[in-house]
């Protein structure tokens, strides 16, 4: 199972001569659609995607629970694990989301998501929910014992940034990365922002730096949403996070879904944080 995102572009600019020609790669990551689009040289933009496709193939083999030979279901099934380098920068930012979200941003619940996904009572996989009770440094990873994790709501994120510095590094200064979050090198891009309900209420413009969207009933699950926490209840039907990078706009996203007002305004305050915009249970939207 996998979160659906509810932004899609509206309009993209258009190719000028300078541009050169649009270009774009669709295909599957994280067991959802993702793309690709960037304006160059054929031959420069050929060789950039198939280099852009190697790195999302990469990312995927660290933190998918799609593929039994991930680095995160290794972990899951092990409990402990010697992390890559790319393991321990994604548990890095988790851990920054956390802090900043006050424990709203959990990984952990990824039993919780198992047994609700299975027809099962959660209750008692609810116990197993803690960041603070695993331990990470360097070199080693360790899981209290029944826990596992889901970074379905950063992973996605990351794999972007990876991607779209990868562009940004090769010259790309026109390109767009979807890989479950939207960012761009550069250019104007228009997206608009939906929500399951009440369909597409408001469009962003971006230009650089990165926006993600999270709605709780996108993927029902157990009779309810798919992001859950022990304590807390969804406040908001649809959260939306333009930040400067994909990976925390994700991150706090999926958090702020289950934060108070006061918890976000001071979200919003924190270094790279743009814009967040709030759609509530009867279709009203804030943006902050």
């Amino acid at each position: 199972m996998n979160r659906r995102r509810f932004l899609t572009i509206s309009a993209a600019f258009a190719a000028t001569p300078a541009l050169g020609h649009s270009h774009s790669w669709q295909g599957r990551a994280f067991g959802a659609e993702v793309a690709i689009t960037l304006f160059g040289p054929d031959e420069a933009v050929q060789a950039a995607l198939h280099r852009t496709q190697r790195i999302v193939r990469e990312m995927e083999q660290r933190f998918s629970l799609f593929l039994p030979s991930s680095e995160l279901v290794r972990l899951n099934r092990q409990g402990h694990l010697r992390p890559s380098a790319p393991l321990r920068r994604l548990f890095g930012l988790a851990d920054t989301a956390h802090r900043m979200t006050g424990g709203l941003f959990d990984p952990t619940v990824q039993p919780v998501w198992r047994a609700m996904a299975a027809g099962d009572d959660p209750e008692g996989a609810f116990d197993l929910v803690g960041w603070g009770r695993l331990s990470f440094d360097m070199d080693r990873i360790r899981l209290a014992p029944g826990q596992a994790l889901t970074f379905n709501g950063i992973a996605q994120g990351f794999a972007t940034d990876a991607v779209a510095d990868a562009l940004a590094r090769a010259g790309f200064q026109n390109a767009l990365v979807n890989i479950g979050e939207y960012r761009a090198t550069g250019g104007d891009w228009r997206l608009g922002v939906e929500d399951p309900q009440y369909g597409l209420l408001a469009t962003r413009r971006l230009n650089r730096g990165a926006i993600a969207t999270s709605s709780p009933l996108a993927t029902p699950l157990g009779g309810g949403g798919h992001i859950v926490h022990p304590t807390r209840q969804p406040r908001w039907s649809t959260v939306s996070v333009e930040a400067d990078s994909a990976a925390m706009a994700d991150a706090l996203s999926t958090a702020l879904v289950l934060a108070d007002m006061p918890l976000i305004r001071q979200v919003r305050q924190a270094a790279g944080v743009r814009r967040v915009t709030l759609v509530d249970w009867q279709g009203d939207l804030t943006s902050l």
